[in-house]
């Protein structure tokens, strides 16, 4: 078996036992307080419908209008910068779901922008990824030199300890400023800028929902747009960067048989229809290549066909090659029928 289909093998199987290991340790996290949580929320259910006299169907509707409330504690979701700010997430594959289309018409443009900004916003983020390795790798050989090192190549290691280095400091600076003005602890709003930053948006968080800050707070929101973009540039280069490096482990193992394809091919004769090497043995998965008369004209004035043309095509229209390793040409000719 190829090293290329083990490799590929290995992935498939390290990644389901890896996904095996991640549902083995939520469950053992999260399962157990799951249970508590329901049975505490069961009680608190209980407690007011006796409290308040409410039937079962008045209390799901009470919850019913609770959750539609919810997205409009910001304000308007679909005034110019909550379209923007959904727009936003939307190209950026974060997903949130804080706030969603109602309207046919609206899902209906939703998906056809997705397609087209989808696309648009990872060429956008993969050029800007590309201009700030290109500047960290500037900035990487002027330090190799100041410090006089031997070599100040700026090495795919360097990229990726100074790319990483950039996304740890923009996740840390974004957590404190979320902080400060979404409420929320440190270790929640760096939870959150890495959820964001890595487009898994699972939306428990989200910023800009409290306090009308949609229509309050313009330069809040201009700030957390830049951060969305920018951020997932800086985090998209430096994840880039680590998978192609592993990518590009093995690559070594296709070059080389393309190069024992070509030695092979620079030994190969046509006799008869069949493709066979210099010594005598088939080569299998191999296809002859058969001219025609027609076809078999050179169209320049070189010597590149023989002597010349006529010399070189007999009347059964069959051409032999010749090896560059002889000086004396070959004319295999096809037997005739």
């Amino acid at each position: 078996m190829k090293r290329q289909n083990v490799r590929t093998l290995s992935l498939v199987v390290c990644t389901f036992i890896y996904l095996l290991i991640g549902a083995a340790v939520f469950d053992a996290l999260e399962s157990d307080t799951e249970r508590k949580r329901r049975e505490f929320l069961s009680d608190i259910r209980r407690n007011m419908m006796k409290k308040y006299n409410i039937s079962e169907e008045d209390y799901r509707m009470v919850e019913i209008v609770i959750i539609e409330n919810k997205p409009h504690k910001a304000g308007p979701q679909w005034k110019f910068a909550g379209a923007f700010y959904f727009a936003t997430v939307v190209l950026a594959m974060i997903g949130y779901g804080h706030s969603t289309p109602v309207t046919i018409g609206g899902k209906a443009f939703c998906m056809a922008y997705a397609m087209v900004g989808i696309p648009l916003g990872l060429v956008m983020f993969q050029s800007i990824g590309e201009r700030l390795n290109k500047f960290a790798s500037v900035v990487i050989r002027r330090a190799k030199t100041y410090m006089r090192c031997k070599k100040n190549d700026a090495t795919e290691m360097n990229l990726m300890l100074a790319t990483g280095l950039l996304s740890s400091i923009i996740i840390t600076t974004g957590a404190a400023v979320f902080s400060r003005y979404e409420g929320w602890s440190y270790f929640d709003s760096f939870y959150y800028c890495f959820v964001t930053l890595t487009t898994i948006g699972f939306g428990d968080f989200v910023a800009l929902q409290n306090d009308h800050a949609l229509s309050n707070k313009p330069g809040y929101v201009a700030l957390s747009l830049v951060f969305i973009l920018f951020g997932l540039a800086v985090v998209a280069a430096s994840i880039n960067l680590l998978v192609l490096r592993f990518m590009t482990m093995n690559t070594g193992d296709p070059r080389r048989e393309d190069n024992d394809l070509q030695i092979t091919a620079d030994h190969v004769l046509t006799l008869d229809g069949e493709v066979v090497a210099v010594n005598g043995k088939a080569l299998p998965n191999l296809v002859p290549i058969i001219h025609d008369t027609d076809d078999c004209v050179s169209v320049c004035s070189c010597t590149c066909l023989g002597q010349t043309n006529s010399e070189l095509l007999d009347s059964s229209g069959y051409q032999g090659y010749r090896p560059p390793s002889t000086s004396a040409s070959f004319r295999v000719k096809r037997a005739s029928v």
